[in-house]
């Protein structure tokens, strides 16, 4: 009872300081650690109230200690209240990351602290100007009355918020206000024996049981935040597994059926038979192929947009997420179909553009020139035929630069015989992405042109015309690579 009569005297108020030392260091550490401003805010906060009570303890150590600043430390102290004051409002709702609940609520506490700031800072010039005692008097009769206004409809949003997080600034807040209650009645109506300060020390004890709470509820928000990660890579990782015995069981089918056709085959359909067999093994090969990019690619567009959902960009996160399973569903369709029209094409190549931007920062600009007189409807294509360019448009051209990122497709007529497809990038040309390619340490055979170029020499099978594909090497005016240009015809009859 001695210690909490005379806390300034008997080391009590020492050892709070020395609780909000601690703190304030420990999370500011934390800081750097997590990249989470929360942690800064608290830090921050704590160390105001350090500082603003520097000046309580009465032991040798600290009085010594603090003697030289002792007179900035006076002259401030009301500064410094109002600062952690307002600091704690800020910390506690992005604590609580009251924007993602409601940002009609958000707007209205935040600003409302950015106005009483400014009000502070008006009664501190008015001070500087007039040297006027009573400026401050009035001053903090105003934030008071403010801050408790604002406090007041706080709690409202606070109630509300579906976070389990909110419940350690309730109870913490409570501790702070209860013992400040107490403190004041006790103050107010002298109950306190003569030249006791327990009053104090009721505050100093509201003032430890506040912060332990919050540091406990900086620990359960990581807490959380590691538990949403680890939940959504095993979510990640059983939708991987489940494509996977998708595609095994598909190849199997396929394999059973071409093994069902052989066998029924009569020797006046062998030859045709073979013909069919050598088209529906380039089918395979794609199919294979596909197959193989569809985990790496998924996993990478699926983590793309997980970032938006961690990153609480809502909107970002659904645009790309409709867009993602649109191309998913109209891969499955292809991958039962050897031709779609000329417009599902298309529109398949701007959603897989689309998504692949993403992971780029949708730096790249792309841009469809098509010949409106062309029937996109009617014209008959082979599904995914322009994808391998365009795949190899990004990653072999454009993904070693940096910005100014450019693939241009342009469809039209060719004599009236052919669609013709030019696909151009602006990117390191063939040369210089062959050489990058030679000094990796891990070299991976690239199939897709080739099994493209086996896919549309079968297509041009059915038709009177032969398909054209050629690769031109761009260059400026001094000979310097400026990317490539591809341009494939289709038969058209």
């Amino acid at each position: 009872m001695q210690i909490l009569e005379h806390p300034n005297e008997n080391g009590f108020v020492v050892f709070v300081l020395g609780v909000l030392f601690v703190l304030s260091i420990y999370h500011f550490l934390l800081y750097f650690q997590h990249k989470d401003r929360s942690y800064l805010l608290y830090s921050l906060y704590t160390s105001l109230i350090f500082i603003g009570h520097l000046r309580d303890p009465q032991d040798e150590f600290i009085s010594v200690l603090v003697e030289p600043f002792i007179d900035i430390i006076k002259h401030i102290d009301l500064e410094i209240t109002w600062a952690y004051n307002m600091l704690y409002f800020i910390f506690a709702f992005t604590f609580l990351d009251l924007k993602s609940f409601s940002v009609n609520w958000h707007k209205f506490i935040f600003r409302s602290i950015y106005l009483l700031f400014l009000i502070c800072v008006l009664f501190e010039v008015i001070y500087l100007i007039t040297d006027d005692p009573k400026v401050f008097h009035y001053g903090h009769l105003s934030f008071v009355l403010c801050l408790s206004i604002i406090g007041f409809i706080s709690y409202i949003p606070l109630f509300q918020i579906k976070n389990p997080l909110k419940y350690y600034i309730i109870v913490g807040s409570t501790f702070l206000f209860g013992s400040s209650l107490v403190a004041t009645f006790i103050y107010q109506l002298n109950l306190a024996p003569e030249g006791s300060q327990i009053n104090y020390s009721i505050f100093y004890i509201g003032v430890i049981l506040e912060n332990i709470l919050f540091s406990l509820g900086l620990g359960h928000k990581q807490k959380l935040i590691l538990k949403e990660k680890n939940e959504s890579r095993e979510r990640l990782i059983v939708q991987l597994e489940e494509n996977e015995r998708l595609r095994l069981k598909i190849h199997e089918q396929f394999e059973e059926d071409v093994a069902s056709l052989s066998k029924q085959a009569e020797d006046k359909k062998v030859e045709a038979l073979k013909a069919k067999y050598d088209k529906e093994l380039t089918d395979l090969k794609m199919a294979s192929l596909r197959s193989q990019m569809n985990p790496h690619f998924i996993f990478n567009s699926l983590n793309s947009i997980k970032l938006y959902i961690i990153n609480n960009e809502k909107e970002n996160a659904v645009y790309y997420l409709n867009k993602f399973s649109k191309l998913i569903r109209k891969i499955l369709a292809t991958t039962r179909e050897k031709e779609i029209s000329l417009a599902d094409e298309i529109e398949t190549m701007e959603l897989y553009l689309n998504i692949e931007n993403i992971r780029f920062n949708n730096e790249i600009e792309f841009l469809f020139t098509i010949d409106e007189k062309l029937p996109l409807d009617t014209i008959k294509f082979p599904a995914l035929i322009l994808q391998p360019f365009i795949e190899n448009a990004i990653w072999h051209g454009l993904s070693s630069k940096k910005k100014n990122m450019k693939v241009d497709i342009i469809v039209d007529y060719a004599e009236q015989s052919h669609v013709k497809i030019t696909i151009t990038d602006n990117g390191i040309g063939r040369a210089k992405s062959l050489e990058i390619k030679k000094n990796r340490l891990h070299k991976k055979e690239s199939l897709g042109i080739k099994l493209t170029e086996e896919r549309l020499f079968n297509f041009s099978k059915d038709y009177e015309n032969n398909y054209d594909l050629k690769f031109i090497d761009l260059h400026d005016e001094n000979g310097t690579p400026k990317g490539t240009s591809v341009i494939l015809n289709v038969p058209l009859k």
